[in-house]
């Protein structure tokens, strides 16, 4: 009787774990599927790695076709995974996003629209760091500067996203929404690519899902009030979501290759997911970049306070002391300039670039320092190429010293002199925003942005190490973006003219 008493237990116990394992195998078919449309095979690939800043220089600019699809993007497809600029496969709907971000946010002819923005920006950063400064039980307390950064950055990035009209509220709640997604891929993304191990690892999938959702939730919202405003000519200055509403894409149905990807027939208007990974894109990588280089020039200045008291003496000198910092002015002040250059060559926002290629397109590299192709038969074998553009900025046949911070290489009649945040066609010292057509499209406003920042924290506050005696460990953490593994702690001074 026991016996027969568990059989219909067994079977209720049963039934799902044989359904979830259906549709598991289901689900892993139609990845296979949808991969196997994909340029590129899936095959477990082949690593090679590249150093040599002259073969990067060849396959990134002389050869850029051949090495213009990235891996696939961890996301699936069902979380917009294909439709981010960095992940999409290189063809019509990459330059159509891609064309998109230049004409709608990053051309030159809208700085002088971000102006209002930056500004506020700023003064919100100045407030909140003197606000806590003052706070402070004694005045020699280190205080951390990341969140404080962090926050201001967030805010410019997402009015420059969403609006000038996006309220504070919703702000705050992307900044930490968007924060807890990135460090959940970083951790998780693996398991989308296979529904066995979302299965087996159910939980993490299940917070890192939830995160997107959420997300989703508050993104899709805004998007909708902003289509309003615009519609009624109340949404203020345009920002990169007006663009997206506007932007038509080639139909997935349609071959990327053929004729009829780029007509207006097979077009079509973005689907709430991919606005949504967009977005997510956007704030995440327009914000961590310059946060990154901000921090770790701030450290630098610490550590070497007499680079820090020549960036002061710099800023301050003449009469427009308190002016926006734009490209032209950023011009003018040299040593500015050169201790963001001279940062970014030490920390690059992200330290590797990734390609997928077949095995015979390493040959078209040819010459010295060039990788050999890995055994295989016809050379078809997809091979994944990693460049460690980290060391290229710190490769001892180009640089001297080229682990000193040492802005003074970037000046006239300086060893860098000429030398810029964008990779020259004919040389490539440094790889700070990338190379060839993948190269980063908002170098100019990101400067900016780095040089705006600097110029008010450094203007306004004395940054020394602190009196406890620890040091500024200048570690590394690798993740999306190369940040400091433990953020800059320092004694922050407001400078005589806030008193």
């Amino acid at each position: 009787m026991e016996a027969q008493a568990l059989v219909p237990l067994l079977l209720t116990l049963a039934v799902p774990v044989l359904v979830l394992l259906a549709i598991s195998q289901l689900l892993d078919s139609r990845t296979r599927q949808q991969r196997s449309r994909r340029p590129l095979q899936t095959t477990p690939l082949k690593n090679v790695v590249i150093n040599d800043p002259a073969v990067v220089r060849r396959m990134l600019i002389d050869h850029a076709d051949a090495f213009s699809n990235r891996p696939k993007a961890a996301f699936p497809e069902n979380f917009g995974g294909t439709h981010s600029i960095n992940s999409v496969p290189y063809g019509p709907t990459w330059r159509a996003l891609r064309g998109n971000l230049i004409a709608g946010i990053f051309h030159a002819t809208r700085l002088g629209v971000l102006a209002p923005l930056q500004r506020e920006a700023v003064e919100g950063l100045v407030a909140g760091l003197s606000s806590s400064i003052t706070g402070r039980r004694c005045s020699a307390e280190a205080v951390v500067v990341r969140d404080h950064l962090h926050a201001a950055v967030f805010t410019l990035v997402a009015r420059m996203c969403l609006g000038d009209k996006v309220g504070e509220r919703d702000v705050h709640t992307l900044e930490r929404e968007v924060g807890s997604l990135l460090l959940t891929f970083v951790k998780d993304s693996a398991l989308a690519g296979s529904m066995s191990a979302r299965l087996l690892h159910w939980r993490r999938w299940r917070r890192y899902s939830s995160i997107f959702s959420r997300l989703s939730k508050l993104i899709l919202p805004i998007i909708a009030a902003r289509q309003r405003r615009s519609q009624h000519g109340t949404g203020g200055i345009r920002c990169y979501v007006d663009s997206l509403l506007d932007l038509r894409v080639p139909n997935n149905d349609a071959d990327a290759g053929s004729a009829a990807a780029t007509t207006t027939g097979s077009k079509r208007p973005l689907t709430d997911r991919e606005m949504v990974r967009l977005v997510f894109e956007f704030l995440g990588a327009n914000t961590v970049s310059v946060v990154s280089c901000v921090e770790w020039t701030l450290a630098h200045l610490v550590i070497h306070p007499e680079v820090q008291d020549k960036l002061h003496n710099e800023i301050t000198s003449g009469s427009h002391d308190h002016d926006l910092i734009s490209g032209d002015r950023l011009r003018r002040l040299p040593y500015l300039r050169a201790a963001i250059l001279e940062s970014l060559r030490l920390h690059l926002p992200v330290s590797l670039i990734l390609r997928n290629v077949d095995a015979y397109d390493l040959a078209v590299l040819g010459g010295g320092g060039a990788p050999a192709a890995p055994a295989d038969e016809g050379g078809t074998r997809p091979v994944c190429v990693i460049i460690n553009v980290g060391k290229v900025g710190r490769d001892r046949s180009m640089w001297t010293d080229p682990s000193e911070f040492c802005p003074e290489r970037f000046l006239a009649g300086g060893k860098a002199e000429g030398v810029g945040p964008m990779a020259g066609p004919k040389e490539i010292r440094m790889l700070p925003f990338g190379a060839g057509r993948w190269y980063y499209p908002g170098i100019e406003v990101a400067m900016i942005h780095v040089g705006y920042f600097l110029t008010a924290l450094v203007r306004d506050f004395e940054w020394a190490l602190p009196v406890d005696g620890h040091s500024i460990d200048l570690t590394e953490k690798h993740g999306f973006f190369m940040l400091m593994k433990t953020p800059l702690r320092a004694r922050v001074t407001p400078r005589h003219h806030m008193c």
